[in-house]
């Protein structure tokens, strides 16, 4: 039975992917933590790793293929080619980083926990009173920011996810933390009304986080081609359209764990985005390779920390790969 490429790709499109954990797995995550802390939880992680490992195919070839490019970009970084110990790893982070989320949720943070990469242009940010548009990515844990946000009750963050599955997540965090400020949106596309509510929550100071580094739902033709790792990956132009819609300041965001500190960087990106109407789709597509490449340099720094389990790149080899052939 032949299969269209087109059909291949949906198949593998993030989220169609079963979702690693539930609702009761992540409470018993914080119930092992704590009552036993974190080198007991450490211990019950490597089991569930080693699960990932055997039974979560397209995960496994994914983590391996986006190490072996890091392999290729920065050979520095490593003793040896990456293997599958080294695939191991990469999902025992991922499996860190849960909990780190639903400790940023659950538990106030204290300063002394971050490293600021511009500790000046973060408190420039923070003390700024306009709305901004943040960028983000699956890079470590955009949840830490709340330990800033504490500093500042003003403070309202909303979030955009596009699929179900991050959507339960957050309400789930919201749960275990009703005095939260963040509040998530799940769109499937942004229509006028939602992108009206988003223009008076921009104008009223607030903050709007949006993901760039995954294919809509729409699918690819809401995408531009960039290069990524020195190879062709496709990003949405999702959060230029809406930033030049809401004609408000956009930032980049990343924050993940390095060793025993979390290191935090917010970065400017654009005063305003601007879109010329005989040139949109070269526009759209340098805002995109922009980012990507200021997402590349913080994965150079921190492999392990990179969590988009299925086929990144055009040329991934799941993507060639007909259901028949697997």
């Amino acid at each position: 039975m032949s299969v269209s490429a087109s059909e291949v790709k949906q198949k593998h499109h993030w989220a169609n992917l079963k979702e690693a954990g539930t609702y009761h797995g992540f409470l018993f995550l914080l119930w092992v933590h704590k009552l036993f802390g974190r080198k007991i939880f450490s211990l019950v992680l490597y089991p569930v790793t080693l699960y990932f490992l055997l039974f979560l195919p397209v995960a496994r070839r994914s983590s391996k293929e986006f190490l072996e490019t890091h392999y290729q970009c920065r050979p520095s970084f490593w003793k040896k080619k990456p293997g599958y110990w080294d695939v191991l790893r990469h999902f025992f982070s991922f499996g860190q980083s849960i909990l780190d989320k639903l400790l940023a949720w659950s538990v106030a943070m204290s300063e002394d926990e971050f490293e600021i990469a511009d500790p000046a242009f973060l408190e420039e940010f923070l003390n700024d009173e306009k709305g901004q548009l943040i960028i983000g990515s699956h890079v470590g844990n955009l949840e830490y920011c709340r330990g800033f946000v504490q500093r500042y009750k003003s403070k309202t963050i909303n979030i955009l996810v596009y699929d179900q599955h991050s959507a339960n997540f957050v309400r789930m965090m919201q749960k275990i933390n009703s005095q939260s400020r963040i509040h998530v949106y799940q769109v499937d596309q942004l229509d006028i009304p939602t992108i009206l509510s988003l223009k008076t929550k921009i104008d009223g100071g607030e903050w709007l986080f949006i993901a760039g580094d995954r294919i809509p739902l729409s699918g690819e033709q809401r995408t531009v081609d960039i290069t990524f790792m020195g190879r062709t990956a496709q990003l949405p132009i999702g959060p230029y359209m809406l930033a030049k819609t809401l004609q408000c300041p956009v930032k980049l965001m990343f924050s993940y764990r390095k060793g025993k500190k979390v290191f935090f960087d917010v970065h400017p990106f654009a005063d305003k985005v601007v879109l010329p109407r005989r040139e949109k789709e070269v526009a759209l597509t340098e805002y995109a390779q922009l980012f990507a490449q200021l997402l590349e340099k913080q994965c150079l720094q921190a492999p392990m920390q990179w969590f988009n389990f299925y086929p990144y790149w055009l040329d991934s080899a799941d993507k060639q790969t007909t259901p028949s052939q697997q």
